[in-house]
C-alpha cells in the first residue's frame, strides 16, 4: 500500500472516530460470513458504524488525535473491528445480545466511552451498565417530578375528603 493511501485511510479513521462520542474495538476474525453479516445488520439497526481496520493504521490515527490512548495500544493485535456510536452502552448491549447466539465472538478488546478507556473482555458488563445521556436526563426528570406528584396527589385526596364531608352535610340538612 502506498504511503499516500495509508495517509488517506488514517485520516478517514480519525474522521470516523471524531464523528462519534465513543468507540469499541472488537475481534471478529473467527466469525464466518453468515455471522459477520448478522453482526453488520445488528450494528446498522442500532446506529453503530462498524469498520474493519488495520491495527497499525488505527494506532497512527489514535496517536494523531487529542487524548491519551496508551492503554488501548497493547490491545491492537490480531484483527480489529472498530465500532463507533454516540450512545456509550448500545454497542456493549448489542455485543452481549449477539453473543447469546455465539458464546465466543465477537470479543471486546477495548472501548473509549465518556472519556474513559475500558480494556478487556471483563469490562463488558460495566459498559452495559453505563447510562446514556437520555437515560440520565430521564432519571433527573423523574426525580424532579416525584415531589410535585406527591403534592398534587395530597391536594387531590384532601379535595376528595372535603367534597365527601360537604356532600354528607348537605344530605343531612336535606333530611
Amino acid at each position: 500500500m502506498k504511503k499516500e493511501d495509508k495517509a488517506l485511510i488514517i485520516e478517514k479513521i480519525k474522521e470516523t472516530i471524531n464523528g462519534f462520542s465513543c468507540f469499541y474495538l472488537v475481534e471478529t476474525a473467527g466469525l464466518n460470513a453468515e455471522k459477520t453479516s448478522a453482526l453488520r445488520r445488528e450494528c446498522f439497526k442500532n446506529d453503530i458504524k462498524l469498520m474493519v481496520v488495520k491495527n497499525t493504521l488505527l494506532h497512527k490515527a489514535l496517536e494523531q488525535m487529542d487524548g491519551d490512548f496508551n492503554e488501548i495500544y497493547p490491545t491492537l493485535k490480531e484483527s480489529t473491528s472498530l465500532m463507533c456510536c454516540n450512545t456509550g452502552n448500545v454497542p456493549a448491549k448489542m455485543l452481549k445480545d449477539f453473543r447469546k447466539k455465539d458464546d465466543v465472538l465477537p470479543k471486546l478488546k477495548a472501548a473509549y466511552v465518556e472519556e474513559t478507556i475500558y480494556v478487556g473482555e471483563d469490562q463488558l458488563d460495566a459498559l452495559c451498565a453505563i447510562k446514556s445521556k437520555n437515560e440520565l436526563i430521564a432519571d433527573v426528570v423523574a426525580l424532579l417530578q416525584s415531589p410535585a406528584k406527591n403534592v398534587v396527589s395530597a391536594l387531590q385526596s384532601g379535595a376528595n375528603k372535603i367534597h365527601g364531608i360537604l356532600e354528607t352535610l348537605s344530605k343531612k340538612e336535606e333530611a
